[in-house]
């Protein structure tokens, strides 16, 4: 390095390594080497994860102003068995607009080099092939903006830095009628409205389901009001309609609520800046004027429309009548907790539909149907947590769901569920509290919509809607059942340091002017896991006691950490908080390690750095 240079921790970057290999390269087959010169950020995602997909946005800017000295990497580590399968990945990276290569990782080979505990992980390499930063969570490329910029500077003057174009090729655009479908509405005129998320239209289609009357959006990812061709949206996916024959939609990736008439196909913001919510961003107001965070789906119930807020693991509300939003249900920490809405924990909700007295939602990571009674009390009817998961019919205690998307109320009473990674439609009956399988052979249903005697189901993946009778009997299924792919970590029983790292981003300094600036939360499952260590504190290390008669099981940990611009001229320093939740499985075992760290920014200077 030369004298003027900043002096970083280096790790050399273990070689990148997919079975599945690489998406967006025109096939070409990559290796460290070959990206050697270019600042390389390697983005670990998986496309479950909102949290990944907030990623995906942020990182567009700073790919397109570093684009001759800069090569983002997406490195796919599934969670889910669905999403071990190449064609899934390819058809996520189409989905989501991933303007990047990605290489395909479906036994998570180079997850475990890097060792990276939480999706999203962003990690840094140098023009030299050396690790200098790593961060978990969304949020931080403003930081990492900053490095890039200090890095393109230091190896011009090195002579490393190479410039020119990157390795990324797209994909030929595929002629289908809708791509990649979201949700669908019955309007009252029979014909249907869909949410055609990766074009960034809404589609009305004729009764046959099939035949395009018109198209509302100019097709482009935008944040624009107007008419039929002048109004843009970003992903959009969940619809309602509202008592005044208007509908709602949820505007996904703009973070938003809009409004279609559908007589003028005008388009009207209802609700959201345009800009995601964060921790300490407003929680009730004036519709307008508060910050949303991916509304997935909505719902009329009680007079509101209720959002699955899946980007912060909530339920709110918006008010018609007063034009406000409110957080209803949800503690933005993420899991699978019953009891009063407040105290309540989603995992990425994402499916709503509701009845007289129940709002169901299907909460997608924990692969779990839940519902909202009256009063405001949550309840699981189907899953038991984040790292459960499969199909299974029977009795809803022991029934399993893979990653469901949406939720329909049928006539009697009862239930259909989306249920997405199994590529099938099941039914919940609460009558009988028993889980059947209506469907299969489905590829992604994402929502389901009656029409008459019928199901309309869309499958997403196969970019259409597919009408089925409901049947008089279920289909019968071999049950699976699954546990996440990610290898336990092996811990010793008894003491165990847990060591959440931050380092505040260079050019700023932790926010201390209202009080600690950090907040580690910890606990388990099951809870007697931890003899001591569950709770909220302000600091983020702390020493645990597992209990040695708990074999295995999830530490959760939630670590939040708020920093801002250190310049003591400027009186409102720009401020930024980050925050990353981790679900760890862990298993109990004699000379297993005793200190567990978790990189939420920065590097883990007790790791062995190198060059």
């Amino acid at each position: 390095m030369t004298d003027s240079a900043p002096r970083r921790a280096r790790v050399r970057a273990p070689e990148l390594i997919g079975k599945g290999g690489w998406l967006n390269t025109g096939e070409t087959q990559y290796t460290l080497a070959d990206l050697r010169g270019r600042i390389v950020v390697l983005d670990f995602w998986t496309f479950c994860c909102v949290n990944c997909l907030h990623v995906l946005d942020e990182l567009r800017e700073l790919e397109e102003k570093h684009r001759d000295t800069l090569v983002v990497i997406g490195v796919h580590s599934p969670k889910f068995v669905h999403e071990a399968e190449h064609q899934a990945v390819a058809d996520a990276v189409e989905r989501y607009g991933v303007a990047h290569p990605v290489l395909d990782d479906p036994e998570l080979a180079t997850w475990k080099q890097y060792a990276v505990r939480a999706w999203p992980t962003l990690v840094v390499i140098d023009p030299e092939g050396y690790v200098v930063a790593q961060h978990a969570g969304e949020g931080h490329v403003h930081a990492i903006e900053r490095l890039v910029t200090e890095l393109e500077a230091e190896h011009e003057a090195k002579g490393t830095l190479r410039r020119g174009d990157g390795p990324y090729v797209p994909p030929e655009p595929e002629p289908t009628t809708l791509r990649f479908p979201g949700k669908a509405l019955l309007l009252p005129s029979g014909t249907f409205l869909v949410s055609d998320t990766t074009r960034h239209q809404l589609v009305e289609l004729a009764g046959d389901a099939e035949t395009v009357i018109r198209r509302i959006g100019a097709g482009t990812r935008g944040f624009t009001d107007g008419g039929p061709g002048e109004a843009t949206f970003n992903e959009p996916q969940g619809l309602a309609l509202l008592d005044d024959g208007s509908v709602v939609v949820a505007d996904t990736v703009n973070h938003a609520l809009r409004r279609l008439d559908p007589a003028t196909g005008e388009v009207t913001t209802l609700a959201g800046t345009g800009k995601q919510w964060w921790q300490g961003s407003a929680t009730s107001g004036p519709a307008r004027e508060v910050d949303l965070s991916s509304p997935w789906d909505v719902a009329v119930f009680g007079g509101k429309v209720w959002i699955a807020m899946a980007g912060v693991h909530q339920l709110w509300t918006y008010d018609p009548a007063g034009r406000t939003v409110a957080v209803a249900a949800g503690t933005t920490n993420e899991g699978l907790v019953d009891g009063p809405a407040a105290e309540a924990w989603f995992a990425q909700p994402s499916g709503l539909a509701a009845t007289a007295d129940r709002l169901w939602l299907a909460d997608s990571e924990t692969s779990a149907l839940r519902w909202v009674d009256p009063d405001g009390q949550v309840h699981t009817a189907v899953g038991t947590g984040l790292f459960d998961f499969g199909h299974r019919d029977g009795a809803a205690g022991q029934a399993l769901l893979q990653h469901p998307l949406g939720v329909t109320a049928l006539p009697d009473g009862s239930v259909a569920v989306a249920d997405t990674y199994n590529h099938a439609l099941r039914r919940y009956d609460p009558a009988t509290g028993e889980v059947t399988t209506l469907a299969t052979d489905l590829r992604e249903p994402s929502d389901a919509v009656l029409a008459g005697g019928d199901i309309v189901v869309v499958e997403s993946a196969r970019h259409r809607l597919t009408r089925l009778r409901l049947p008089e009997e279920a289909v019968r299924v071999e049950s699976v059942a699954h546990r996440t792919r990610r290898a336990a970590t092996e811990v010793a029983p008894g003491a165990l340091r847990l060591d959440v790292i931050f380092q505040a981003p260079a050019g700023q300094k932790l926010d201390t002017r209202y009080g600690p600036s950090t907040r580690l939360l910890v606990s388990a499952t099951p809870p007697e896991l931890l003899l001591k260590g569950e709770g909220a504190d302000t600091d983020l290390s702390r020493d645990l006691e597992l209990n040695p008669a708990v074999t295995e099981g999830v530490l959760h940990v939630s670590a939040m950490a708020a920093s801002c611009d250190d310049d003591p001229a400027n009186a409102y320093p720009a401020c930024h908080v980050h925050q990353q939740d981790w679900g760890v499985p862990v298993r109990l075992t004699e000379g297993g390690a005793d200190r567990l760290p978790l990189v939420l920014a920065g590097m883990d200077e007790t790791a062995p750095a190198q060059g």
